[in-house]
């Protein structure tokens, strides 16, 4: 027995030394911003989950008869908003892994206050939902082997970044993002067979519920979204089109075109957003997205931000996406 006490004291010593190396690694983490409204610092590329909170948004509940449960999603409305007035409305989609706050950036919210509109984000039922879009097929939902990377593209693009119907240049590399960039995958085994319609009617209550609640200007409605959430306007802007004044598709992670969609809405806007060192969805597809506008003559702006990767065109851009919904309404 006494040959015991010192390996137990060792044991105990080394339990101690590695709790306390755990409490020292902790406290070198950087850590999460109290103040509301204060924007997290992201790794590149990450446009994943949650947001810490700007005060300015609200954040409400509401139930989802379908599944019986209480879904949450945010509320910016702007101080210009009256009761008795129409007022434009903006609806924003988060990207695989986001929540009901990954689109509510500061940047986005000044923009909705100076313009007088509400911006709704909804969860889509859960962070996996796609909105009701499909999701891409392959290992994990990854793009589909035939997505080809950030090549240049077969013909000179111009020299602008904004100008409609033009591609902007393909220049200016920077580090590309992780792998975790809340783009394509996630599949969860514990999700409802029938998770993309459950998400498309909890995104489409929302809506309604907003509309009700606020007199929203129809002929003002917008459609916006990351990655999932970027497939997923592209989906809605097709299916639902009298809903929307324009939509804007940020890094959309919808790798098949819908051409055949594309023509039933020929005079919808559309706005892509994509960065040219985006890793987790390339070019390619945002790019093919354009291409098939283009063939129809619909009235696109396409923008290719040098240097941008998948998480970081979230926010770059926002005011170019502002800019183009004013210029349009039903």
């Amino acid at each position: 027995m006494g040959r015991r006490f010192p390996v137990l004291r060792l044991l105990l010593r080394v339990g101690a030394f590695a709790a306390c190396l755990q409490l020292a690694v902790a406290a070198q983490q950087p850590a999460v911003p109290a103040t509301a409204g204060a924007p997290a610092a992201q790794a590149p590329g990450r446009g994943r989950g949650p947001q810490p909170v700007d005060s300015r948004v609200q954040l409400r509940t509401h139930h989802f008869a379908e599944t019986n449960e209480d879904i949450p999603y945010a509320l910016f409305v702007s101080s210009k908003v009256r009761k008795d007035q129409k007022a434009p409305m903006i609806v924003t989609l988060h990207g695989l892994g986001g929540t009901h706050t990954t689109m509510m950036r500061p940047n986005a919210i000044d923009l909705a206050e100076a313009g007088g509109y509400i911006l709704l984000a909804p969860m889509g039922y859960n962070p996996r939902g796609w909105f009701g879009a499909p999701a891409p097929q392959g290992r994990r939902g990854a793009p589909p082997a035939n997505a080809a990377p950030n090549a240049a593209p077969s013909t000179p693009p111009a020299p602008t970044q904004a100008a409609p119907n033009q591609a902007a240049p393909n220049q200016t590399a920077a580090a590309p993002q992780g792998r975790r960039g809340g783009g394509p995958g996630g599949a969860n085994p514990n999700d409802p067979p029938n998770l993309r319609e459950l998400s498309e009617k909890e995104t489409l209550q929302v809506i309604e519920l907003v509309r009700k609640e606020f007199t929203v200007d129809d002929k003002r409605t917008y459609v916006m979204g990351h990655s999932m959430g970027g497939a997923g306007t592209l989906y809605l802007a097709i299916k639902y089109p009298d809903r929307w004044a324009a939509a804007a598709a940020i890094a959309p992670a919808a790798f098949r075109v819908e051409k055949e969609g594309l023509s039933r809405i020929p005079k919808m806007p559309i706005m892509i957003v994509h960065g040219d060192m985006d890793t987790v969805v390339p070019t390619s597809v945002g790019r093919a997205w354009v291409d098939a506008m283009k063939a129809l003559n619909m009235n696109y702006e396409y923008i290719e931000v040098p240097g941008g990767d998948h998480g970081s065109v979230i926010s770059s851009h926002q005011a170019d996406i502002f800019a183009f919904f004013a210029k349009h309404s039903r």
